[in-house]
């Protein structure tokens, strides 16, 4: 990989981390307006996958299935762990502990990704000055999430499904590995789309819902929607798979951390959330522990 390919993946990785970090207010609109968390994460994903799906049947390589049923499973764990587990985790959360344990908890899965990939992969491992980086970048997190307020409210059941959910991130992680040597990025964002709906179905079986039509066709709600699905989902995943099969897992991973900094600064446009000095800190700590976490490991 040449230099300018791997600028272009840190540009990308950048770009998809800053649309995935306004996703959380143009989310709390469609909750504000009626919508459930799951019924959001279903219609955005069906929106990703019916445009996956159609572009890929125009391409002659078209393939429906994996080239191994080992390898089919290997989709439908990326499917649940990358999608339904994780979005179900992590929402789920906030009904039981506060905003603010399930943002810290959730943007640790750097940390757990870290660790978890070094295990299994020799060659993803940082060095030492990249491992400085990602827990200076780690502190920034918590300084921006705590924005001042030292006081954390511990919930057992709450903190559990947000520790679920960092989980769930890093094993997706970890998976994306072989799964990159083997497929390609469009097949796998397809499969990952179509399991993760897949496995959605014991949910609403469950818990049955659905939001009316007249809801849906509201311009502002429509309009999110199709943010979340075409944008945020369809073509921010495509980029976040192709920028793991360049960078690696443990370098894209870390990028997670400025989704804190991301969205705060959404709310501050939108929403008039104030910005405070402990968010400047906290965004200064980030940005240079993320300038750390690229540098190339050191020939000896």
């Amino acid at each position: 990989m040449n230099k300018y390919t791997t600028l272009l993946s840190h540009i990308v990785a950048l770009v998809v981390v800053i649309i995935w970090g306004s996703t959380f207010v143009f989310t709390k609109l469609l909750l504000l307006a009626g919508l459930t968390a799951a019924e959001i994460f279903v219609l955005r994903f069906i929106i990703a996958y019916l445009m996956l799906l159609g572009f890929a049947l125009t391409k002659k390589s078209f393939r429906l299935l994996s080239a191994s049923l080992k390898d089919e499973v290997l989709m439908l764990a990326l499917g649940i762990v990358g999608g339904s587990l994780y979005f179900l985790t992590e929402n789920s959360a906030m009904n039981y502990t506060t905003t603010t344990n399930t943002s810290l908890i959730v943007c640790m899965c750097p940390l757990f990704a870290t660790a978890l990939i070094s295990l299994f992969y020799k060659s993803q491992r940082l060095h030492g000055i990249q491992i400085l980086g990602t827990l200076m970048a780690a502190v920034g997190v918590v300084v921006v999430v705590l924005n001042g307020r030292f006081v954390l409210h511990l919930s057992p059941l709450g903190d559990t499904l947000a520790f679920v959910a960092c989980l769930c991130w890093a094993v997706y992680s970890l998976l994306m590995i072989p799964a990159t040597r083997h497929y390609s990025t469009l097949f796998i964002t397809r499969k990952v789309f179509f399991y993760g709906l897949l496995s959605m179905v014991p949910y609403f079986l469950i818990l049955p819902s659905h939001p009316s039509l007249q809801l849906l066709l509201r311009p502002d709600i429509l309009g999110n929607l199709l943010f979340l699905g075409c944008v945020a989902s369809m073509l921010c995943f495509l980029a976040w798979n192709w920028v793991i099969r360049q960078l690696g897992a443990v370098v894209a991973t870390n990028y997670v951390y400025l989704n804190p900094v991301v969205t705060a600064l959404f709310a501050w446009l939108i929403l008039s959330e104030r910005i405070t000095v402990f968010f400047v800190l906290g965004s200064v700590l980030i940005l240079v522990g993320m300038y750390l976490i690229s540098k190339k490991r050191p020939y000896v």
